[in-house]
C-alpha cells in the first residue's frame, strides 16, 4: 500500500510519503501530572551511577526540587520492597504544617504487600521503612511520618539558600523544567479572512501565546502556528464584488477598501439578494481553485489587507506567529483523503464521503456532496502534515469550548488511521485547548452597545487609554518622558486585559470589565506590575550594586517570612511544569499572585535597607523580581520597573 500511496501523491507532495500512514514510531513515555511519576528509567540509571548526598549541581539545575527528592525516595523503596521493583515515587508539596513535601506510597504499598507475608504491619509502618531508608542527603533537613504512612521531608534552608544563590548568578533559565518533547506544534488565535478579529479570537491568541511561551521556556521547539480562514466559497462572494468595486485591479488597497468587516457585509447581502451576483460568485470560487491568475491575486489582495489588520492586534499583544492557513493544506487534502480510502476508513454516505466514528452519532464528512472539501478535510491534513512533515510530537489547538466535538472527531480519526496511539496518554499526542465565553455586564456575549461584535484594536486601545489616564492623574506624566509614559501605559493597559483573561480557569466564561481589570488592588495585572517594580524601587534605593552582591555575598533564610518565600521560589519550575503538562496558565498566574503575597509577608516583617541582614534579604528581593519578571514573560506581560 505504501509504494501506491507514494506514487498517488508523488505530484502533490514536495518530499516522500515515509511511513505516513503507518503507527508513528517516535512515541515517548508522556509528562508526569498531578503527583510526580518518575518513570525515566534512564534518570534511575543516573541516580544508581552516583551516591545522591554527592550529587553534583549540575545536575540538580536540570530537576525541579519535587524530581530531586523523587529520586532519593526512589532509592529508598528500592530498598524497601526490593521485590515490588516498579513502585513510582508519589511526592507532592505539602498543603500542611507537618512539612514541604511528603511522600505518598505507603497506603498503595501496603495494599500491593499485604498478604504476601511481609514484615510490615501497616501503612504507617511501611512509611516508617521508606523515611529510614532515604539516603543522606543536604536538601533534607529533617523528616516524619503522619497519618497512614505520609512521609514529610522539611529542606534545608541553607540548601534551598544556595539553590536561590546559584540562579541569581546562572540565571532564570537555569530553573526551565523539562518536558518529554522535542518538538510542539501551537495551533492558536486563527481568525477567518476579511473578518474583525474578535474576543473569541483575544481570548485564543492570549491563551496559545502563553502556552508556547511556557514550553519554550522549558526547551521545547515550539511551531507557532495561524491557521486562519483563507479558502473557501466565501472568497468568490469577495473577489466579485471586489471586481465590481475595483475594475482596475492596481486601484486596491488597504485605504480604497476601507472598513473590511463593512466590505465583507456589503459583498454578503449582494450574494444573498442578487442570484446573478451569487452565481458569478460561484464560478469565481471554481476559478480561484483552479488557479486562474486574476483571481488568485485579488485573492491574495484580500489576505494581504486582513494581515495587516491582524498584525495591529499581534504587534499591541506582542504576539509571534507564523501562518499556515487553510489555503497552504489545500494541495494535500487529495492524497490525503485518498490514502484514507484505501484504509477503508472513509465510506460514501448520503452522496457524501465521510468517517464514521465509534460512540458519536453523526459522521465526519471529508468530502461534501458537491465534491468540496470542508474544515474536517483541511484539519485532518493538517493533523498529518504535522505529524509527518513537522514532526510534531504534541500538537495543541487553541479554540472555543464549541469546536471540542470537531476535535474530538478529527482525532479520533487520526487514531483509527494509526497516525495517533490508541493511548492517549504517549507521544504523539494531540490536545484541544477549549475556553469559555467573554460575557459583558448584562452576562451575555460581550458587544458593543450597537450589538456589534468589539474591534480588537480598539478594545486594546481603550485598555491603553484608561491606563494612561490613571498614570496622568497620579501625576506622572510630570515625573516621566512621553516615551515612558506610553511605555508603562501599555504595558499595564495590554497586560491587564491579558493577566484577566489568564486568572481564570480557561474553560470558565468570565465577565470583561475595565475598572476590575485596572484596578491596582487584588489579583490583577496592574497590583502585580506595581509589585514588582517597587522591588525594583527597594534595590534601587539600597544604593547597592546587585549584581556585585550576587558575586560576593549570601543569602540566608533564618526568619520564618524569609524562609516561606524562598520555598515559594523554589517551586516555581514544578509550577510551570504542572501548568505546561496541564495545558493552563491560570495556575502560572495563581503562583504569581501568591509570590507576591508572600513577598508582602516578608517585607513587612523583615526589614531590608539598613538592616543587619541588608544584603542578603536584597538578594532574596531580586531573587523574588527574578521569577516574577520570569512569570510575566510566560504570560505575555511586559514588567515595569518604577510607579
Amino acid at each position: 500500500m505504501i509504494a501506491s500511496l507514494t506514487l498517488l501523491l508523488a505530484p502533490v507532495f514536495p518530499s516522500p510519503l515515509f511511513s505516513s500512514f503507518s503507527r508513528i514510531t517516535y512515541l515517548h513515555s508522556p509528562p508526569p501530572t498531578g503527583l510526580l511519576r518518575v518513570t525515566s528509567r534512564k534518570l534511575a540509571l543516573a541516580t544508581k551511577a552516583r551516591a545522591i548526598s554527592t550529587m553534583a549541581s549540575d545536575e540538580e539545575i536540570k530537576c525541579t526540587v519535587k524530581q530531586l527528592l523523587a529520586q532519593l525516595f526512589e532509592q529508598s523503596l528500592r530498598t524497601t520492597v526490593p521485590d515490588e521493583p516498579d513502585v513510582e515515587p508519589l511526592v507532592a508539596a505539602c498543603t500542611g504544617k507537618f512539612g514541604d513535601y511528603q511522600c505518598n506510597n505507603a497506603m498503595g504499598l501496603w495494599s500491593k504487600i499485604k498478604g504476601k507475608g511481609t514484615q510490615f504491619r501497616g501503612p504507617p509502618s511501611v512509611g516508617q521503612a521508606i523515611m529510614g531508608n532515604l539516603p543522606p542527603s543536604e536538601m533534607i533537613e529533617s523528616s516524619s511520618v503522619a497519618g497512614p504512612g505520609f512521609v514529610n521531608v522539611v529542606l534545608s534552608k541553607d540548601w534551598m539558600a544556595k539553590k536561590i544563590q546559584k540562579m541569581l548568578i546562572d540565571g532564570i533559565d537555569t530553573w526551565a523544567p523539562r518536558i518529554s518533547v522535542k518538538r510542539a506544534v501551537v495551533d492558536f488565535s486563527s481568525p477567518n479572512i476579511a473578518k474583525e478579529m474578535h474576543v473569541g479570537h483575544l481570548r485564543s491568541t492570549i491563551i496559545g501565546d502563553a502556552l508556547a511561551r511556557m514550553l519554550e521556556f522549558s526547551k521545547v521547539e515550539v511551531l507557532r502556528r495561524n491557521h486562519v480562514g483563507d479558502w473557501g466559497t466565501q472568497f468568490g462572494m469577495l473577489i466579485e464584488f471586489l471586481f465590481e468595486k475595483f475594475p482596475n485591479s492596481e486601484d486596491v488597497n488597504e485605504a480604497a477598501i476601507g472598513d473590511l468587516q463593512k466590505f465583507y457585509k456589503a459583498s454578503k447581502e449582494r450574494f444573498d439578494a442578487d442570484s446573478a451576483f451569487k452565481e458569478k460568485a460561484q464560478q469565481a470560487v471554481v476559478r480561484l481553485q483552479g488557479g486562474e491568475h486574476k483571481y488568485r491575486q485579488a485573492w491574495a489582495k484580500i489576505c494581504e489587507i486582513s494581515r495587516m489588520e491582524f498584525d495591529k492586534v499581534y504587534q499591541r499583544l506582542g504576539v509571534l506567529l507564523e501562518e499556515k492557513g487553510e489555503s497552504f493544506y489545500n494541495p494535500y487534502i487529495p492524497g490525503v483523503i485518498e490514502a484514507l480510502s484505501n484504509q477503508g476508513l472513509v465510506e460514501e454516505s448520503e452522496g457524501a464521503r465521510v468517517i464514521f466514528i465509534k460512540g458519536i452519532n453523526i459522521p465526519l464528512i471529508v468530502v461534501k456532496s458537491d465534491g468540496g472539501y470542508n474544515y474536517a478535510s483541511t484539519d485532518l491534513t493538517a493533523l498529518w502534515y504535522r505529524l509527518n512533515e513537522e514532526k510534531a510530537e504534541w500538537i495543541i489547538y487553541v479554540t472555543d469550548v464549541g469546536q471540542q466535538q470537531h476535535f474530538d472527531m478529527v482525532f479520533k480519526a487520526a487514531k483509527r488511521a494509526g497516525w495517533l496511539p490508541d493511548d492517549g496518554n504517549t507521544y504523539p499526542k494531540t490536545n484541544h485547548v477549549g475556553f469559555g465565553l467573554v460575557l459583558g455586564e448584562d452576562g451575555k456575549r460581550f458587544r458593543t452597545r450597537s450589538s456589534e461584535v468589539v474591534r480588537l484594536v480598539d478594545l486594546l486601545d481603550e485598555a491603553k487609554s484608561r491606563s494612561k489616564d490613571a498614570l496622568i492623574e497620579r501625576g506622572k506624566d510630570k515625573e516621566w518622558t512621553e516615551e515612558e509614559l506610553e511605555h508603562t501605559a501599555e504595558a499595564v493597559g495590554y497586560g491587564a486585559v491579558k493577566y484577566a483573561d489568564l486568572k481564570n480557569n480557561r474553560l470558565t466564561n468570565y465577565t470583561f470589565n475595565f475598572d476590575q481589570m485596572l484596578n491596582d488592588k487584588g489579583n490583577t495585572a496592574v497590583y502585580l506590575l506595581y509589585a514588582h517594580a517597587r522591588i525594583c524601587s527597594i534595590i534601587r534605593k539600597s544604593g547597592k550594586d546587585i549584581e556585585e552582591l550576587k558575586k560576593t555575598e549570601t543569602i540566608a533564610l533564618d526568619h520564618a517570612d524569609e524562609r516561606a518565600l524562598g520555598l515559594h521560589l523554589l517551586q516555581f519550575a514544578e509550577v510551570v511544569e504542572e501548568a505546561c503538562n496541564n495545558l493552563l496558565p491560570n495556575v502560572l498566574c495563581e503562583y504569581l499572585y501568591n509570590l507576591s503575597e508572600y513577598f508582602t509577608k516578608f517585607y513587612s516583617n523583615c526589614q531590608v535597607v539598613g538592616s543587619a541582614e541588608e544584603t542578603s534579604r536584597l538578594l532574596i528581593c531580586e531573587a523574588t523580581a527574578t521569577v516574577m519578571r520570569k512569570c510575566f514573560h510566560l504570560l505575555g506581560i511586559v514588567p515595569v520597573y518604577k510607579i
